[in-house]
């Protein structure tokens, strides 16, 4: 038995467990008068396991995670000072079955203890029962950091090495595989499934059995063994004892949220998946209502300049509105059109009412849409003579025979 005073500070009182590398004791701290947990390495070859413990933890603060005081060394043998949690373990509350709303409230405990562990690259390796300690106020705080991994110092594990306790390990862990938040989830889910069904998923009197069946074998359905749990909780379970760690929760966050909202993660197998989908084709958007008036405005300003230029052209090709033109010439055009010849049409001399004003090469309105305005009234056809009240000239005899 170590003296009564550790570091002249911790006064031991009694012990309150112990393992195969350490042991626990209860103590009263003589500087802030409260009461603490020392933890006594058993045997100085693990020393370097409790300073990662203690650098492991010292670095969280959280209202689910057993806090570390102090650490030092005592007579040859290191201790870790520790928060003081007198509700017992996880492991004396699975003697007797637990109801459903105690079940998810010591997940979500759990779940976020672990989130807050890893958000800062630690890693706990050891998670199970007897590692769940309750406070007075029935809180739920993760203990013994003393094999977890911080995920920023490559050296911390080796290849090839199994660390942990194999009934809660997982696959990956068991076969001396690279471990991460994904492991912790496992063990999470493994402690779920003894909540809900009073069991783990596996039972061997072999730790090794234990080991070589998870590594290739499905965990059973929560309602083999129990029909009538929880739904969700039973597919939470199932989730994170999924053997293939890339289709469990990603990590302790998102257990929290899994448990807030009562809906599964979205893990990042099924993401990997959702990326093969190729994306629907991009719709043919209507143009911008702005944009769709401007074009109807430029449609409308080159209809009306194609107006104006077809009224141009038909004054232009008409003449001079103070020239008529004679019944002759309109007669002619309209038979000509009719007829849809090629003839050249007879001078404006041929006609007998050409005036001096007008070109005699001008050529006559259109067939189809004579100018009706300039047509004076119809009269009789006479020979070429010279009118008396104008200034014209005979016009000379004929090149053409009428049809």
């Amino acid at each position: 038995m170590p003296s009564d005073v550790i570091a002249g500070r911790f006064r031991l009182e009694r012990i309150l467990g112990h393992g195969g590398m350490s042991e626990v004791w209860l103590a009263h701290d003589l500087e802030l008068e409260r009461r603490v947990a020392v933890k006594l390495l058993s045997s100085a070859r693990t020393a370097s396991r409790f300073e990662r413990e203690a650098r492991s933890v010292a670095s969280l603060s959280h209202p689910n995670i057993v806090g570390v005081f102090d650490f030092g060394e005592h007579e040859g043998r290191p201790y870790l000072v520790l928060e003081y949690v007198p509700g017992g373990t996880l492991d004396e509350r699975l003697s007797k079955p637990l109801s459903d709303e105690d079940v998810a409230e010591i997940a979500r405990d759990i779940a976020a203890g672990l989130a807050h562990a890893h958000e800062r690259g630690i890693v706990h390796r050891d998670l199970k029962p007897s590692n769940v300690l309750f406070d007075g106020e029935g809180r739920a705080k993760i203990a013994d950091f003393g094999v977890a991994r911080v995920l920023s110092d490559a050296t911390l594990t080796t290849t090839g090495a199994v660390v942990g306790t194999a009934q809660y390990m997982a696959p990956e862990q068991a076969t001396g595989g690279e471990v991460g938040p994904e492991s912790d989830v496992y063990a999470f889910g493994v402690i779920l499934f003894q909540l809900l069904t009073g069991r783990p998923p596996f039972e061997s009197e072999h730790p090794v059995a234990d080991m070589l069946t998870k590594s290739w074998q499905d965990a059973p359905a929560v309602e083999s063994f129990r029909p009538d749990a929880p739904p969700f909780l039973a597919a939470l379970a199932a989730s994170a004892l999924a053997l293939d760690r890339h289709a469990r929760p990603a990590d302790g966050a998102a257990l929290v949220s899994a448990l807030d909202q009562q809906a599964l993660p979205a893990t990042a197998a099924t993401a990997e998946t959702a990326v093969i989908a190729p994306p629907p084709p991009p719709e043919r958007m209507p143009p911008p209502r702005g944009r769709r008036r401007t074009y109807l405005a430029v449609a409308a300003a080159i209809g009306l300049l194609a107006l104006v230029g077809f009224g141009a052209s038909m004054l232009l090709t008409g003449g001079d509105d103070d020239t008529p033109a004679t019944p002759e010439s309109t007669s002619r055009a309209t038979t000509g059109a009719r007829a849809a010849t090629t003839q050249t049409q007879p001078s404006a001399t041929e006609s007998g009412a050409t005036t001096e004003d007008s070109p005699a090469t001008t050529p006559p309105p259109p067939a189809t849409e004579p100018d009706t305005t300039t047509t004076p009234p119809p009269t009789e056809t006479a020979p070429p003579t010279t009118d008396p009240g104008t200034t014209t000239t005979a016009a000379p005899p004929a090149t053409t025979t009428e049809p």
